[in-house]
């Protein structure tokens, strides 16, 4: 009989918090009756956020090309979406249930690489970029390419993604954490990166990459232009490839703030020498077509024989879905003024983030009014990374560091199960993410509607006073 035991260790390990036991409980909740306000993932059309009419238009006569042929069918459809359609149809043939090149469809990958030149002014090379599942699917290619022995190790931010502890945990590499400066918006801290590196390598792991998540997730941090380059120059110095996981790049709402891609940075520097490997993604920015799984991954200094070992990777699954490599050909070649479907799309795009950047205001003002909860409103992304102070219930003087942990992370568990079951608002764990010791947090998205958002800021002020009494 198949149990647990006979089970790859790696996976019995891997942890994935954002879908968790809090997350279950929410569901079974749900089918009771109870009103949920999900702020675990960001996943913004599950939270009533509209999808792009230009995405779907073109999709639907894409999906069904006979409607490009019936008038009567697409008589409201504007003429550039139809003409758009047209010709991606004459480019795929075989149409959205086919197979594509194991690296992607050519004029996607092509669109790609002009969007990266308009965005940055500065070169892209199509045969650079592949086409993935999310980008996702890209962080973890490059994971499986540098990973040699279990002793490598990848040094990743904490608090992080838990798609990059779960899946170094899952291919049995070694984590390398380098706490981010919430004291200073959750920015890089030289002194940190250069104390995490040289721990690791006394303990025996030879770290080979630096994951960057900008913007942040779960801060809603924007690293400034000054951050980036000291990151660039530690990765130098110690010979590290670069993950820039940069698909919150459209997600800035700070007056002043403003994404810099790792690529246009590099660029400046002339540095020809470091390997980056950059992902972007349909799921986030203000698309939302989390379930369309499209993204790319794009390689700079690295060498052919190395790319076409990343090709073969990819061409291991044989290539990643179509309609979701045509998402992201739609998301990187947007309408163009004078085209009739321009201004709609420019009013859906501004109304989307114009209403992310006020949800987010009102969060972090909300919150922050509440006694033993801060947070600093967030400067991009969809998320908050909320500090609470909380009252022990135990002697923490006397616990080991693996005790304090244990301790804390219950502590921070308890208090996002509590919060569920009293007010129905689904958060996670700041121990999910990781956090510095000694310190209780929770992550949430302020995607869902802003009523909801209004009605999440009343009910933590009321659960979280008296949750503090309960256990003083």
């Amino acid at each position: 009989m198949l149990t647990t035991k006979n089970l790859n260790p790696h996976l019995l390990k891997a942890e994935y918090a954002v879908r968790g036991p809090i997350v279950i409980r929410a569901q079974e909740l749900e089918k009771t009756g109870k009103k949920i306000i999900y702020c675990n993932v960001g996943n913004p059309q599950a939270l009533k956020q509209k999808p792009l009419t230009y995405i779907r238009q073109v999709l639907c006569l894409l999906e069904y090309p006979e409607l490009m042929n019936n008038a009567l069918t697409i008589v409201q459809f504007p003429a550039d979406i139809i003409e758009r359609a047209k010709h991606l149809h004459h480019m795929i043939p075989h149409g959205t249930g086919a197979y594509t090149q194991s690296a992607g469809i050519p004029f996607v990958r092509q669109a790609v690489a002009d969007f990266i030149n308009k965005r940055d002014g500065i070169p892209a090379d199509e045969n650079n970029i592949i086409l993935t599942d999310g980008a996702s699917k890209g962080v973890q290619a490059v994971l499986t390419a540098l990973m040699k022995s279990t002793n490598d190790g990848f040094m990743i931010p904490v608090p992080q993604y838990p798609l990059y502890s779960a899946s170094i945990e899952l291919y049995g590499a070694s984590q390398i954490g380098y706490y981010l400066d919430e004291a200073n918006s959750w920015q890089l801290s030289e002194q940190i990166l250069n104390e995490s590196i040289e721990q690791a390598k006394k303990k025996g792991i030879n770290p080979v990459a630096i994951a960057v998540i900008n913007p942040g997730n779960p801060t809603g941090a924007v690293l400034s232009h000054e951050n980036i380059v000291m990151i660039i120059n530690f990765a130098k110095k110690n010979a590290l490839a670069i993950m820039a996981d940069e698909v919150y790049q459209e997600n800035v709402y700070r007056e002043g703030a403003k994404f810099y891609s790792f690529a246009k940075v590099m660029h400046q520097l002339e540095e020809k020498d470091i390997p980056l490997f950059s992902f972007h993604s349909v799921s986030k920015g203000f698309l939302g077509e989390c379930g369309h799984r499209g993204g790319y991954l794009e390689m700079r200094n690295v060498p052919d024989d190395v790319l076409a070992q990343f090709i073969k990777l990819q061409s291991i699954s044989l290539c990643s879905n179509t309609v979701g490599q045509l998402v992201t050909y739609l998301m990187v070649s947007p309408p163009q003024k004078g085209d009739e479907s321009f201004d709609l799309y420019v009013k859906e795009r501004d109304g989307i983030l114009n209403d992310l950047k006020t949800k987010a205001e009102i969060l972090g003002k909300g919150l922050n009014a509440i006694e033993g909860m801060t947070i600093e409103i967030p400067h991009g992304a969809m998320y908050a990374f909320v500090k609470i102070e909380l009252p022990h219930t135990e002697d923490v003087t006397k616990m080991s560091a693996e005790e304090r942990n244990a301790y804390d992370a219950k502590r921070d568990n308890d208090y996002c199960m509590a919060l569920l079951e009293e007010t129905g608002i689904c958060v996670v764990p700041g121990s999910g993410f990781g956090q510095l010791p000694g310190t209780l947090h929770f992550r949430t998205t302020f995607l869902p509607p802003k009523d909801e958002i209004e009605e999440l800021v009343v009910k933590m002020k009321s659960f979280h006073e008296a949750y503090f009494k309960m256990i003083k």
